[in-house]
């Protein structure tokens, strides 16, 4: 390779690239389709457009607004048409297809349970009929070629009080599809410690759990996930750059929040765009990602809410890769961060890491050797009088 731009990967290599996933809201990545047959379908008359691709544009740019707080607005519309059985299996199938046709081999997809109880379900019909779904997508990615393994975390709500009780359905379902528990919604006014007694409950029961923070609020929210609560990751992260100070000769200092998030390897579930969308970064070229991924942090790359924010993990790498010339060894390094931080046991990441992860990116990297020797031209042929 001769250049600097033939070792950036393209966006059908992107696409190809084996990637895993650890945030990711099932409310939040809904086809826009589904949402009008969904609403059609359940008499829900509130969407703001009927027509799917209008629908799309408008949750972009609602979503678009700068503000946490109206970027969660969004989810009352797929909340709505998400209260039956069939709407959730329909919901969580089309969620693992479109994922694996996107490369993600691992997911980790979180939904809140009690916010999809309004038709009568129960807590337990909720969480089979999401892993059902799961299961069904897995299958006909298959079909379709693909291979992709989708883990359920389900989800509490700051704001509510029902933390533990969804803790405690997450161990209940931890040996069938439910691989953790997280907390979401606003951080302003409604801090972690307020769960404590959940995070208590499943520390004793050995389980996993991240934790929404340094999101919108800033060092205290991470401070208390993990001094307080104990999380194994954050969810998002990003403003562990308000405890790093970069000088202007570019030398760099690590507070003592920050340098225990990278001493202990604590990983950030990164959103690049949806940080854009609600002000958490004011562009790429700024967003923390790049300093991080330099200083080392144990960084991943994620979507949080693919509808909201027209997005997808080949996107979200396309985006990187122009801003920061990564190339597949930094893709590979994301990927196997991601890897290492699920929420599954030792054996099975090493095995996707050493089975999946790494030859996806090998032969990849390999494939310019063999755009090089098509690209070389043919020898000329001899002539009958030679």
């Amino acid at each position: 390779m001769t250049s600097e731009t033939s070792t950036l990967p393209t966006a059908e290599q992107i696409r190809r690239a084996p990637k895993v996933l650890l945030h990711d809201h099932l409310d939040g990545g809904l086809r826009p389709g589904t949402v009008v047959d969904l609403a059609r379908e359940n008499g829900y008359a509130s969407l703001p457009e009927t027509d799917p691709e209008k629908l799309g544009v408008w949750f972009r740019e609602a979503a678009d607004s700068g503000s946490l707080e109206r970027y969660l607005e969004t989810f009352a519309h797929t909340c709505a048409v998400m209260q039956t059985r069939d709407a959730l299996f329909r919901v969580a199938a089309e969620c693992a297809e479109d994922l694996a046709a996107d490369g993600v081999v691992y997911a980790e997809v979180r939904y809140a349970p009690e916010q999809h109880l309004e038709a009568g379900l129960s807590l337990e019909e909720v969480v089979e009929a999401v892993n059902e779904g799961f299961r069904e997508g897995e299958r006909r990615a298959r079909e379709a070629g693909h291979r992709i393994r989708v883990g359920a975390l389900l989800t509490a709500m700051r704001h509510a009080a029902r933390a533990l009780e969804i803790a405690e359905l997450a161990n209940r379902y931890r040996d069938s599809g439910v691989v953790g528990f997280d907390i979401a919604g606003a951080e302003a006014g409604y801090p972690p410690t307020r769960h404590l007694d959940a995070f208590e409950y499943l520390k004793r029961e050995n389980n996993h759990f991240t934790i929404h923070a340094g999101e919108a609020f800033g060092l205290p929210s991470i401070w208390q996930a993990l001094q307080w609560c104990g999380a194994d990751r954050l969810g998002h992260g990003v403003r562990i750059i308000d405890d790093i100070e970069v000088a202007d000769d570019g030398s760099v200092t690590l507070g003592r929040l920050a340098s225990y998030v990278r001493d202990k390897r604590i990983p950030l579930e990164l959103c690049p765009t949806s940080n854009l969308q609600t002000g958490a970064a004011a562009s790429y070229a700024e967003h923390p990602i790049g300093l991080l991924r330099r200083l080392r942090f144990r960084c991943t790359v994620n979507t949080d809410n693919r509808l909201m924010s027209g997005t997808n993990m080949s996107r979200e790498f396309e985006h990187l890769v122009k801003t920061f010339r990564y190339t597949l060894d930094d893709m590979q390094w994301f990927t196997v961060n991601g890897m290492k931080s699920a929420f599954l046991p030792f054996d099975e990441r090493l095995a996707m890491i050493n089975d999946v992860i790494k030859p996806g990116y090998a032969e990849l990297r390999s494939e310019w050797l063999f755009r090089e020797s098509a690209a070389t031209p043919a020898p000329s042929r001899s002539s009958d009088a030679e």
